[in-house]
């Protein structure tokens, strides 16, 4: 079972919880989650599967889209609804129009400072160790880049956003930057992630429907196959000459036509159209499978 799951995260459990779940549904020990979702998060959590692993490094820096409840009135140990309240709670209630001019302050590439309650490392552990500890914990601010970030609900106290943003945003920090500049201190109350590169909330399945899938043998109306993954790659056919020559980790050719000529990297599909590998340029036309299927 190689490729690609889009799994509608439950709240309430870690990624690596997520994760443990669907080893358990699917019967497979190699799994891996695409960008870790915080407990209280839901939504977009694609995983790859088996052999599919191997392509994880390529999708780090893909973009995602979320959407978010903003609690203006106090802000939380952790930034969002499941931390303890830090500082005066003060009533709070933001019009549409300060909160559309804020936002736009907030939009393109800005510093960031990560949550104290988050995975990064401090002198090699993780933040949320320290934190828990109450030791103090001090995250440098870091470029990310927010391409979009639109309101579209105000309700007394609560707004939600929809943000467009970067691998590496924090939209718990986001709304505590928020809250600061509000002047009332702010939260995520709630939390959904609809995109993450090329996988979207539409494609996504609970825990209890990849479980039915799996069940009645139809995974494969949900597995995406390596092949069509990372579809910014462009694709070379190959005959079973090539094949062999893949398979043995020798170098291959592709063609003089199409995309792949100029591409510094492409996958090279079988007659089965089966992924066979990814190729690296070393020459002209020339490519070097450095990540083979078989």
């Amino acid at each position: 079972m190689d490729g690609a799951v889009v799994l509608d995260k439950p709240r309430g459990i870690t990624s690596f919880g997520a994760v443990k779940r669907v080893r358990h549904i699917l019967g497979i020990r190699k799994i891996g989650h695409l960008g870790t979702l915080d407990p209280m998060g839901t939504g977009v959590l694609p995983l790859l599967l088996g052999r599919a692993t191997r392509l994880a490094r390529f999708f780090l820096g893909h973009r995602r889209e979320y959407v978010a409840t903003i609690r203006f009135g106090w802000s939380t140990s952790t930034y969002d609804a499941e931390g303890e309240a830090a500082g005066e709670t003060v009533p709070a209630a933001v019009e549409s129009k300060e909160l559309e001019g804020l936002l736009r302050e907030f939009t393109g590439e800005i510093m960031q400072a990560p949550p104290p309650v988050s995975a990064k490392k401090v002198d090699g552990v993780r933040a949320y160790k320290l934190a828990r500890e109450r030791r103090p914990v001090e995250l440098d601010p870091v470029a990310v880049t927010i391409e979009e970030l639109e309101l579209l609900e105000v309700d007394g106290p609560c707004a939600t956003v929809r943000c467009l943003c970067s691998a590496g945003t924090y939209v718990r920090s986001l709304a505590h930057d928020l809250g600061r500049a509000v002047g009332c201190g702010a939260h995520v109350s709630e939390l959904r992630r609809t995109i993450v590169g090329d996988f979207s909330l539409e494609d996504a399945l609970t825990p209890d429907e990849l479980k039915a899938r799996m069940e009645d043998d139809r995974m494969e109306d949900v597995l995406v196959p390596p092949a069509d993954l990372l579809p910014e790659i462009p694709v070379q056919r190959v005959d079973e000459v090539g094949a062999a020559r893949i398979r043995f980790g020798q170098d291959f050719r592709v063609s003089p036509f199409g995309t792949a000529r100029d591409s510094r990297l492409v996958k090279a599909v079988g007659p089965e159209g089966k992924l066979l590998c990814l190729g690296k340029a070393v020459s002209p036309r020339l490519f070097h499978p450095f990540i083979v299927f078989g």
